[in-house]
């Protein structure tokens, strides 16, 4: 299945195992919990997913890598205690706590939540001394003396032995006690993952164009020669910090992330064609409703290849604003809780809001450390967070006489951060409203408007600050599209196309 499909699959069998009765007990018995096994080649993004998979239920979340724990420090470290049986002292062995279960608790601990996913990757690469102890934990969640804690459900994860030297095969007893899902890398399956992330443009354009360059492992006569979804996220990252900062990227730069010689040359080729596209366009006066005659006739004009690229910087420039309005929207509605809290534990707005909103501040900056510390902090929580720790700094900036700041006050500077999210959402309809008019203008209710809606569609962010505040451009264009019939023959037509050209 793609990763995708392994998420589901995942996220069904942690609510299942999450499961109780009507007396607060687990449905399913930890031994009976079989851990889910990911296997799949490296670089697919198996960590990534049980992040997010933590994010969506809202629960703890430890991850390790099994690569470098011996049966020592998995198990623990053997002491003496001394236990008296029939009245006789004897000397007994024990063990320290693992580090694996103390970690485990100690998140618990950070956090505040009891429930959690303990993270185990590339479990099928421990030390020998350390497998039969592994078949142990497997079925019963033990390590040595000490137990994983009940409500952590256990997820490992590993690479098939043709991409890892270190990595074996499992025997029948060990297959037997873990729930297997085989994660083949897919583009489709990335691809809604990457628009909805804002995963550059021109990587995504590219694979668009080229998609079996997504994934591909080789062996040629000076090695390994391999290119992986991991890769090209990781370059996408570091291409919009070299570009924020004026750095060229370049075939250099790019070969260090795609591995793989002919693909980093065709990709730097292509580069520079996309940023050639980008500065022609200029995108920002398309979502402002200013593009002239002169950009729309272009597009109208332009060869297959140029308009994929085109809608690629419409979609990620339009989806970053999308994404940015959703995530200030959901910060003011965080904040709106929190003060409403503080205004119930004040009398009258004449009150002095200074030293709970010390507290406040307190509080949610711990709670970011935490949170961050532990792998759950997602976009939309780092946003309200970070957005409520500058209204309060506000707040607290207003006691320059020393008299205290009453929470009239801060009601005033929350009144302003709606303003300007008013006015963001303002911003954001009417750049939606002005890409469809420009598809419109240049491609009518072609292919390239068929681009457009799709990204929309798989991108949460636009799905809901459509949900929430409209656009008729987009369900009247969602229903003319038939989007299988339509989108296989669009699929057929970038495949076809050759980058290899000479523009």
């Amino acid at each position: 299945m793609d990763i995708r499909q392994a998420k589901q699959q995942i996220k069904n069998a942690m609510v299942a195992y999450f499961s109780k009765d009507e007396f607060g007990n687990y449905r399913l018995p930890t031994e009976r919990q079989r851990p889910v096994f990911l296997l799949g080649a490296p670089g697919i993004g198996k960590t990534a997913i049980m992040e997010q998979i933590a994010q969506d239920l809202d629960v703890g979340f430890v991850s390790y890598s099994m690569t470098h724990h011996t049966r020592q420090s998995a198990l623990g470290l053997p002491f003496i205690a001394k236990k008296a049986y029939d009245g006789v002292e004897y000397d007994v062995s024990e063990y320290t706590m693992s580090e694996i279960i103390a970690a485990v608790y100690d998140s618990m601990e950070a956090t505040g939540k009891r429930e959690g996913i303990l993270f185990l990757d590339e479990i099928n690469c421990v030390s020998e001394t350390l497998t039969p102890a592994m078949l142990q934990f497997l079925q019963y969640k033990i390590f040595g003396r000490h137990r994983v804690p009940d409500g952590w459900i256990v997820v490992t994860a590993g690479n098939p032995p043709e991409y890892n030297r270190t990595a074996h095969d499992f025997d029948i007893a060990t297959w037997d006690r873990l729930k297997r899902i085989d994660v083949e890398p897919d583009f489709a399956a990335w691809r809604d993952f990457a628009v909805e992330t804002g995963v550059h443009p021109a990587v995504l354009t590219y694979l668009d164009i080229e998609r079996d360059h997504f994934y591909r492992v080789e062996t040629t006569v000076d090695g390994k020669s391999f290119v992986t979804a991991r890769g090209w996220d990781d370059l996408s990252a570091m291409m919009k910090l070299y570009e924020e900062r004026g750095i060229p990227v370049d075939e250099l730069l790019i070969g260090q992330y795609v591995q793989n010689a002919e693909i980093a040359k065709r990709f730097s080729v292509y580069y520079d064609l996309f940023t050639k596209y980008r500065a022609d366009y200029q995108i920002d006066r398309i979502l402002a409703g200013e593009a002239d005659g002169g950009v729309t006739e272009r597009a109208r004009a332009a060869e297959f290849d140029e308009r994929v690229s085109l809608m690629g910087l419409v979609t990620d420039a339009l989806g970053g604003r999308l994404r940015d309005a959703v995530l200030e929207e959901r910060a003011v509605e965080f904040m709106h809780g929190r003060l409403a809290a503080l205004r119930d534990a004040l009398e009258g707005d004449d009150a002095n809001a200074l030293p709970p909103l010390r507290e406040e501040a307190a509080s949610l900056q711990a709670r970011l450390a935490t949170e961050r510390k532990a792998g759950l902090l997602s976009d939309e929580k780092y946003v309200a967070y970070e957005r409520t720790l500058a209204l309060v700094d506000r707040a607290l900036r207003c006691d320059a006489a020393g008299g205290g700041v009453p929470f009239s006050r801060v009601k005033e500077l929350f009144a302003q951060q709606v303003d300007a999210l008013d006015a963001r959402i303002a911003d954001t309809s009417s750049a939606l409203d002005s890409a469809f008019r420009f598809v419109e203008d240049a491609f009518g209710g072609g292919q390239e408007m068929l681009l457009l809606v799709t990204d929309l569609s798989v991108n949460r962010y636009g799905m809901s600050f459509i949900n929430d505040h409209g656009c008729e451009r987009y369900f009247a264009h969602n229903e003319d599209l038939l989007f299988y019939e339509r989108g296989s023959d669009l699929i057929d037509r970038i495949n076809r196309l050759d980058l290899t050209e000479d523009e």
